[in-house]
């Protein structure tokens, strides 16, 4: 009788098992067909990052309706900055058509949709013309992708800490700058970075400006970023730091993306 138990729960674990492996399976192939969609829809030199998230995947498979969508691109071309990473997490999608499989010419309704343009440091820096220039957030404010003041990390847009030699300035120390974000353009897609005062203290670089080249200091740390439209349109709803990086995000509910409007800056 023991023998026949055992049998039976290894008949089981095994049927179990190789439903699993089966979903797990069906999922990635549906995460690759997606990454390749993208990836030529939105005319990317790489297939991006996909994840589609939730469990079964095979019952989301069969419903047409997937729950959670995340896709990153890394390092792909941007026309001010010259590089910069695209991120996006659609909820609630669903499918065209009749198949599980997403086509390039695919446009998803979602019921909820975020949107990121990720620009790095070094590539920031190098717009400025402040090639050390170190990107964190304001201080005080946690800086990394589980802090900050939304869901995904980003801290406020006020007094973030752009820290760097800002050798056009004629001053060739290193020094901490605290710089205002905000989008602005009638078409919300010019970020304007604008410092408003030297910082000093612990966790900057701790160097003072002299009057005389104060002004000259707060001009090398302003800029304006034009043509920054965000992943399928959205209207950005929040700027700031996380990690390193100047994000701008856009978060939106009951819209339509099309993958074709994936890489719009």
């Amino acid at each position: 009788m023991r023998k026949l138990l055992l049998g039976v729960l290894a008949t089981v674990l095994a049927v179990a098992m190789c439903a699993v492996g089966a979903d797990f399976g069906a999922a990635i192939y549906a995460e690759y067909r997606l990454a390749r969609s993208v990836r030529t829809a939105a005319d990317l030199q790489h297939d991006p990052s996909v994840a589609i998230l939730g469990f079964p995947f095979t019952t989301q498979a069969a419903d047409r309706h997937y729950d959670e969508v995340e896709i990153r691109a890394n390092g792909v071309g941007n026309r001010v900055v010259g590089k910069a990473s695209l991120e996006a997490t659609l909820h609630d999608i669903d499918l065209p058509g009749d198949s599980w499989l997403v086509e390039p010419d695919a446009t998803l309704r979602v019921g909820k949709a975020e949107s990121r343009i990720i620009i790095d440091s070094t590539h920031l820096g190098r717009f400025m013309d402040i090639p050390d220039l170190l990107v964190e957030a304001p201080t005080g404010e946690s800086n990394d992708a589980t802090g900050g003041t939304t869901e995904s990390g980003i801290s406020s847009n006020k007094g973030v800490v752009f820290t760097g030699t800002p050798r056009k300035a004629d001053f060739h120390e290193r020094v901490s700058i605290a710089v205002d974000l905000e989008v602005a353009g009638p078409d919300q897609t010019t970020l304007v970075m604008t410092a408003t005062g030297v910082l000093t203290g612990p966790g900057t670089a701790d160097q003072e400006v002299p009057d005389d080249k104060k002004d000259a200091v707060l001009a090398a740390f302003t800029a304006r970023l034009p043509g920054q439209k965000l992943p399928f349109g959205l209207a950005p709803t929040a700027q700031g730091a996380r990690g390193s990086d100047i994000i701008i995000e856009g978060i939106a509910e009951g819209v339509s993306v099309a993958l074709t409007e994936f890489h719009l800056s």
